[in-house]
């Protein structure tokens, strides 16, 4: 079940609009935390309509993702480039029409292809470039600019 922003507040999630940078920070049950820059092209999943999203669906833009407890069955950051699982942690999804960037603040995210095939997990400090095609994944340490660029746009 896809919940849009409003139906989310409403089903476990409290929302904060903030103005600078300008984003908003959902707080669901479950330990989630959701930071979804201006403009972010997102819905939430609640496939077992326990009130706590397992998923979301990103289609452009960034999300900041944070747990401040182990999440119980995982949660997932569908792109129309790759899927990002949560592996306990605090980490960036970046998507554009050339692709999606993931990146690991803290703990550890497992990134594929949305196509399936070849799968990388990312630790603190790593990123991964997927784009269109069948080009393997790179795990890659991010440089402080990207790093702090990508984390500034959620207000870090």
């Amino acid at each position: 079940m896809a919940l849009s922003c409003a139906q989310a507040y409403a089903e476990g999630c409290i929302s904060t609009t903030y103005t600078d940078p300008p984003r908003v920070v959902l707080e669901c049950s479950g330990g989630v935390r959701l930071t979804a820059e201006s403009g972010a092209a997102y819905r939430l999943m609640d496939r077992n309509r326990d009130g706590r999203p397992e998923a979301v669906e990103l289609k452009a833009k960034g999300l900041l993702i944070e747990y401040t407890t182990r999440p119980r069955g995982g949660f997932q950051v569908l792109t129309p480039h790759a899927v990002a699982s949560v592996r306990g942690t605090t980490w960036g999804v970046d998507v554009t029409p050339s692709g999606t960037a993931v990146f690991v603040e803290t703990g550890r995210v497992a990134v594929g292809r949305a196509s399936g095939g070849q799968a990388v997990v990312l630790k603190a400090g790593d990123g991964t470039d997927v784009s269109p095609g069948n080009a393997l994944l790179e795990v890659k340490q991010w440089a402080p600019a990207r790093r702090m660029g990508l984390m500034a746009r959620f207000g870090r």
